[in-house]
């Protein structure tokens, strides 16, 4: 049975509920208390212009916004985020003008859209158009320019219509993945016979960084490379600066029975919207940084829900997580549980917590500390993730 909590943000947090209970009974949508709209979704994507100016236009069914992540300028790729939009499985196709492929995919907390451009381009405006003069859809319009007019040739193409290709295009947009090695600093971590968690943790994340980055379809980001402490909330905030596809926590476990060995994966619990909620009573900084709302109350509700969605994408890695890790170590009996850690809070972002033994156990610390013990579980690490993401490629594919 749970706590119940009497204080002003929880009597707020019970109100809130009743209210949007109610009025689910009663057919209506939560969002219009006073929270986001409902996701946007991506109907088609459709090209103008010529190879000095490109249009590039797409076309919602409901009103969004974009932010720009990357402007060309240094991977001759434009990357739009676009938050609270949805898109079913991954699309691309051939470009147009200034551009030479595309992809629409899935994102932390929304859909990401790139631009492969044939020639160097500048980003001149971006704006939302809304439904007029016949056109029923919302228009999200992004203006590309030539950097070099002169060299740019002014032949003018005629505008196309571009949705999924019968052959999809050779571009696939790398998954952004943050590797967290766990503790560090002044914080040791589990102690072992001979070497300490936050040892083996950063070991094991840079022999997984290497392994994913030499495959060539991630970006790897590490919350540190050395040993120095990072404060937990920022861990998070660095995932959710990064756009992070997924967010890996490594750790190492401990017990007072040194028998006890075996590798285990934590995702957030039920309760862990609760401990949003009270981080939150200290610090605004998860709040601000995602969901809007001018009702607190109504705000953690929404986050709980988009946490939900979150949760089940990443239950689904931790199972391939497990399957993959318990080919090459032992797994503890009950290897899938969950918690209300702060790394695994950030609402739309798929977290784990991994486990990767004990530091009590004699065999579990002899493993970790092996370079070659430490490359065969971080190939496993990798190969749950290339499996991960290689599925839903497929499913969006159907």
């Amino acid at each position: 049975m749970r706590k119940v909590v009497i204080g002003a943000a929880r009597t707020g947090w019970a109100k809130a509920a009743l209210i949007v209970g109610a009025l689910a009974l009663a057919g209506v949508a939560v969002a219009t208390v006073q929270g986001p709209a409902p996701a946007a979704g991506v109907q088609k994507v459709r090209f103008g212009g010529d190879r000095a100016e490109t249009r590039v236009v797409i076309d919602l069914d409901r009103a969004a916004v974009g932010k720009l992540i990357g402007d060309g300028a240094a991977a001759s790729r434009v990357v739009v985020g676009l938050p609270n939009v949805t898109v079913s499985g991954d699309l691309q196709g051939a470009g147009h003008g200034l551009v030479d492929r595309w992809v629409i995919d899935e994102a932390a907390g929304g859909a990401r859209l790139s631009l492969d451009l044939s020639s160097k381009a500048v980003v001149k405006r971006r704006f939302l158009l809304p439904p007029a003069d016949g056109a029923t859809a919302f228009r999200y319009v992004i203006d590309l320019a030539a950097a070099d007019p002169a060299s740019a040739g002014a032949a003018v193409m005629r505008p196309t219509t571009v949705s999924t290709p019968a052959k999809p295009a050779t571009l696939k947009l790398k998954k952004t993945i943050v590797i967290d090695a766990g503790h560090g600093g002044k914080d040791p971590g589990s102690a072992g016979a001979n070497t300490n968690e936050k040892d083996v943790t950063l070991a094991a994340a840079k022999a997984l960084k290497s392994k994913l980055e030499k495959s060539g379809r991630f970006n790897v980001v590490l919350t540190r490379d050395t040993d120095t402490f990072i404060p937990l909330e920022s861990r998070v905030q660095i995932a959710r600066r990064a756009d992070a596809d997924l967010f890996i926590s490594l750790h190492a476990d401990s017990g007072p029975d040194v028998g006890t060995r075996g590798a285990s994966v934590y995702t957030l619990s039920e309760k862990g919207a609760e401990r949003a909620a009270r981080v939150l009573e200290k610090d605004d900084w998860l709040m601000k940084a995602s969901l809007p709302g001018r009702d607190r109350a109504v705000g953690q509700i929404l986050l709980d829900l988009s946490q939900r969605a979150t949760k089940n994408r990443s239950a689904a890695f931790a199972e391939t997580l497990l399957e993959k890790v318990g080919d090459e170590t032992v797994l503890l009996r009950r290897s899938h549980r969950d918690a209300g850690f702060i790394v695994l809070l950030a609402p739309d972002v798929p977290a784990v917590l991994l486990e990767m033994g004990f530091m009590t156990n004699l065999e579990d610390e002899k493993l970790l500390k092996s370079p070659a013990g430490r490359e065969r579980l971080m190939n496993a690490v990798a190969s749950s993730i290339e499996t991960y993401f290689a599925a839903q490629t497929r499913i969006s594919a159907r």
